[in-house]
This record gives structure tokens, sequence and C-alpha cells, in this order.
């Protein structure tokens, strides 16, 4: 069976083809800089990447690319776009309505609809992609796969913010969480490397990339989490703040600031960005804080240090913790950011194994020391064979 992953931003669309079952990835590629006037298309395949670069003027022009694509005879990825049973679509949020993936009907797409208002920037072009999809291939099989479907889990007592109660019952304003879809792949596959069924396993798993979250999972269950009603909340990030005081945007406001400049503010300006003055890119802060630069430095410390406050809080939350996972793009390649956030984790039994920090690793690697109670892996997230997974299964 043949299924296509789709993840559908406001100027992009990222897609991979995979044979199921097996999860062997087939095609990749993204198209992007959609509505520009040089859109660009990328395709690996066979072990070669194919470019192109012409105007695409909306979703639905880059969806007919990609499947243009996919049957081109000079390619050969297909022989028939029917070939593609069904298509799964990465959507960021799904309110409290889903708990785990679903196949798209009206009541989805109504409700996806619904819950744009706390994803402005995620749902409404995850939907553009969906409507797209579901027009280019109309006999595939559409399933949405909800980045917050994994914290679904979180108790009440986590997900409850100290406002009056009829917020939440009004405006269901609470703790959502994202990169569900991330945090439960390598739950999984931490559950592997422990030789633990996913039903026994205590985890703080670390999704560091731009955005950034932390989950506490018990029983390999979601049981907290750090983003919450929207992306924003949680540990610092490549361009947003993070926790802070929300008196602050009070004060600002008193001081001249519009809704839109704090917005942009917290959202766009602030983070390792602001804090820098520089950068939100990782690689760049650490060239910059290697040559001595003392704000990409602090930007660098004041990242890990949030981080590790998650780690310990979670800690304490589980009771007893198997292992920490890094994921991400961050988490995955930068020793650096491993070692700022496990220095002085001692007391909850989780020791680094600096030589095999540094060392070149495996999509999915151990650093611990010998002397570590507490495991600390690396696993390299795979969101969209998790959302080909969740497609096969709905699909048969």
């Amino acid at each position: 069976m043949k299924i296509l992953v789709i993840n559908a931003g406001s100027s992009s669309i990222k897609y991979q083809l995979f044979e199921m079952p097996g999860s062997t990835v087939v095609a990749k590629g993204m198209v992007e800089r959609i509505g520009e006037p040089k859109s660009r298309l990328i395709c690996v395949f066979d072990g070669k990447t194919h470019t192109s670069e012409q105007s695409i003027p909306d979703h639905e022009d880059a969806m007919d690319l990609i499947l243009n694509t996919l049957v081109s005879k000079n390619l050969g990825i297909l022989h028939n776009i029917a070939e593609i049973t069904a298509v799964g679509h990465r959507v960021v949020h799904g309110g409290e309505e889903f708990t785990g993936s679903v196949l798209i009907d009206d009541r989805v797409i109504a409700s996806i609809e619904k819950f744009a208002d706390l994803a402005p920037l995620h749902n409404p072009p995850n939907l553009t992609g969906i409507r797209a999809s579901i027009h280019k291939l109309p006999t595939a099989k559409q399933i949405a796969c909800f980045d917050t479907a994994f914290h679904t889990t979180i108790p009440q007592v986590a997900y409850l913010y100290g406002l009056p109660y009829e917020i939440y019952e009004k405006y269901r304003v609470r703790r959502y969480g994202f990169h569900g879809t991330s945090h439960r792949y390598v739950s999984r596959r931490a559950a592997v490397l422990l030789a633990h069924p996913t039903d026994r396993v205590n985890l703080v798993t670390c999704h560091l990339g731009n955005g950034c979250s932390i989950t506490a999972v018990k029983n390999g269950k979601s049981i907290d989490t750090s983003m919450g009603l929207t992306p924003l909340e949680g540990v610092v990030m490549g361009t947003r703040t993070g926790d802070l005081d929300p008196a602050i945007l009070f004060y600002l406001a008193d001081k001249g600031y519009s809704i839109d400049e704090l917005n942009a503010m917290c959202n766009k300006k602030g983070g390792l960005l602001g804090i820098s003055g520089k950068s939100n890119d990782m690689r760049n802060l650490t060239e910059l804080a290697e040559k001595g630069d003392k704000r990409a430095q602090l930007a660098i410390d004041i990242f890990c240090y949030r981080i590790k406050k998650y780690v310990g809080a979670y800690a304490a939350v589980l009771g007893r913790l198997d292992a920490i996972v890094f994921t991400g793009g961050i988490g995955e390649n930068c020793p650096h950011i491993r070692a700022g956030v496990c220095s002085e984790l001692d007391a909850i039994g989780a020791i680094l194994n600096p030589a095999k920090n540094a060392a070149k690793l495996a999509k999915e690697d151990d650093i611990q020391a010998d002397t570590s109670r507490v495991k600390i892996f690396v696993i390299a997230t795979n969101e969209e064979a998790a959302i080909a997974e969740d497609t096969y299964l709905l699909s048969k």
C-alpha cells in the first residue's frame, strides 16, 4: 500500500511517500515559497535530489506539482497516481475532540476549522492541504493525525490554569500541548530500547528544535507537557519567549505596546533571538559563543537551564524515571546542549557519559554513564513514519 504523508504550512508542503507495511520511504521532499514568484520543488528519490523552480500560486497548484512529480516518467516513482491509496495529514490542533488519528469527513473538517482560533498559524494551512488533497486524490482515504492527540491523557490537575473555571467552560482555555506525534514516536522507541512494554515506561521526552517542548510520560501516556493553550508556553525557544509573568504584558501595554506588537514580541522576536540579539539558530549561536559573544552564550545557558528545570520537575511528578530522551534538530545534533541540560542531574539518577555524548551517534543511541540509574537516549524523531502507520491502520 502506498501512503502519502502531507505536512502543509502557510507557504510550504512537506511530503513523504511510504510503502506500507514496513514504513519504507519511497520518495520525499517539499514545495517551498508557495505564492512567491520563484517557488521551488525538491524531490529525493533513489538517492538523488531533484529540484525545479517555477511560480506556484497556491497549495492546490503545489499538490498538482507534487503528484505530477511522483508520476513523472523521468523519475519513475509511480506509474499512476491511483497507486496512492491513502493520505495522512499532520494537523496541529485537535482540541479536546480528537484523542487519536481519524478518517476525515465533513465533521472533522468543521472541527479543524473551529480550532483554527487556537492555532491560527497552523490549522488553516493544514486544512488547505487537506482540501487540495481531497480534490486531487478523490478516491484516496484522507486521515488527520493531530499533534495534540497524544496529550489528551493529561489530567485536569495538569491542564487547568488558575483562571476562573468558567473561562475553561466557555472557551476551553486549558493546556493542550503540541509535538505530540514526536513525543509518542520517541516514547515507543524508548520502550523498545529499554525492553519494557510501552505501558510500563516512565520518561521525560525533550523535543528540541526551533520550537521546543518537554513531556512527562507515565506508563506510556502523556501526563504533563510544557506547551500550553498555544505553542508559546514552556521553555525558551528559537523565537518564542516560553514561560513569563503575564503581568509583563500588562506592564508593556501601559507603556504603549499594542496587542499585535506584544504578540510579535512573544512569538517572533523573543527566545534565543531576543536574548542574543543575533540569531534563533543554535548553530549560529554556538559559533558566536565560541568567538566570545556573551549574549549568545547567555541565550544558550538560559535555554539549557529552563529545560533542566522542566526535566527535574517532571522527574518529581513521575516518581520513577526510566529515561530522558532527546530528539528534534537540537536534541539530536547538539551535544553541548545535552551536556548543559544533564549537568548536575545526579540527584535524579541521570549521569551523562561525556565521551558517548560527544561521539557520532546512531539514529538511536544511549549516552549515559555506566553509573547512571536513568538511561539517557538520543532518538531521531520520525513524525512522518508515525503518521504513515496511523494512516495505514485506519485505511485497511
